[in-house]
């Protein structure tokens, strides 16, 4: 099965002569020779549309760049941010913005510059590194809510349980895991012969819009890689699952409304983030092609590679008294610099 998985290597003259223009790629394609390398479609939009999409996503991700990178600096610098939950928060925002960077900027030149031609090699890595931040951030927020389980089921046990060390297990884990599913994904879609067209009806290689290119069989290609799509999610929701449920019998056992209210407002940012997050990508990876078109999956995706990672350090700001408190704290900082 794993022989299917290793990407076939291409020869580097070739490739640079088709890269030459979009025509040579499209023309080699359609008469049966090995892609070398795709057109990303993107949006069919006039020019003027797409300038206009151009500065919108360029707002988005310096929104999502500045904010998860202030959310890093302001962990590190606040003592009081020194604990388990907001190391794993710091760790998530780096994931946002990797996973808004591997995709945004190859849409803005494409939006920006009109140059659609992305390489074989290129193209590969943007799946790679795609699916490793997607699939880190799905196991990041399962480690999350078994942190906030423990936080508020054991909470005499938390310092004990949570030590440096386990915390960074937990993310090792994590980033591990996901290692594992991205090379075997990105092996098994790149061993698939490409030769119908290259033109790739998305704004970045993503899996179903790379199937509708392949000449090829892709069953047992596609088996592998649902399999580990479904094992990862699947982990992951259950482990979430689990861990609310005892967070919520925990908090229907405390008998003062403000206390309940406390407790569940620690895990309130947590699962907005989980609701966002795996909302979007159960609806277009695991419910199939049924009625619906790519444009639809083109503003799903959107969805999930811009807007999500950029609402994430909002979401746990506005949600978060702590956070709140720090940030009043470094602008009086700022404030009393600026007086002397």
């Amino acid at each position: 099965m794993f022989s299917l998985c290793v990407p076939p290597r291409e020869d580097t003259r070739r490739l640079e002569k088709l890269l030459s223009g979009a025509d040579d790629l499209g023309f080699m394609a359609e008469n049966g020779t090995v892609v070398m390398g795709f057109v990303l479609v993107g949006f069919r939009l006039e020019a003027e549309l797409q300038m206009g999409l151009f500065f919108v996503f360029l707002a988005l991700y310096l929104i999502t760049v500045g904010s998860n990178l202030g959310m890093m600096v302001l962990i590190q610098s606040d003592p009081r941010l020194q604990t388990p939950m907001y190391f794993f928060l710091s760790h998530l925002s780096f994931l946002d913005i990797c996973y808004s960077s591997v995709i945004v900027p190859q849409l803005l030149v494409t939006l920006g510059t009109d140059k659609k031609v992305i390489t074989y090699e290129r193209c590969a890595s943007q799946f790679f590194f795609f699916t490793l931040c997607a699939s880190t951030e799905c196991l990041l927020l399962a480690v999350m809510a078994y942190d906030r389980y423990v936080a508020v089921c054991s909470p005499l046990l938390y310092a004990m349980a949570m030590t440096p060390h386990t915390r960074l297990g937990l993310v090792a884990g994590a980033y591990a895991g996901a290692m594992v599913n991205s090379i075997v994904r990105t092996g098994c879609t790149f061993s698939i012969s490409f030769c119908k067209s290259n033109r790739v009806d998305f704004f970045f290689c993503d899996l179903p819009p790379l199937l509708k290119l392949a000449c090829s069989e892709t069953r047992p290609q596609e088996q592998v890689i649902y399999i580990l799509a479904f094992l990862v999610i699947t982990t992951s929701i259950s482990v979430i699952l689990i861990s609310y449920l005892f967070i919520i019998q925990a908090i229907l056992k405390i008998r003062a409304a403000g206390g309940k209210a406390k407790t569940f407002s620690t895990c309130a940012s947590h699962m907005a983030a989980v609701a966002l997050f795996f909302g979007t990508l159960i609806f277009i990876y695991l419910k199939g092609n049924m009625g619906r078109s790519l444009g639809e999956d083109k503003i799903v995706a959107v969805f999930y590679t811009v807007v999500i990672p950029m609402l994430n350090p909002i979401i746990y700001s506005l949600r978060n008294k702590e956070v709140k408190e720090a940030m009043k704290k470094i602008f009086n900082r700022m404030r009393v610099s600026q007086a002397e």
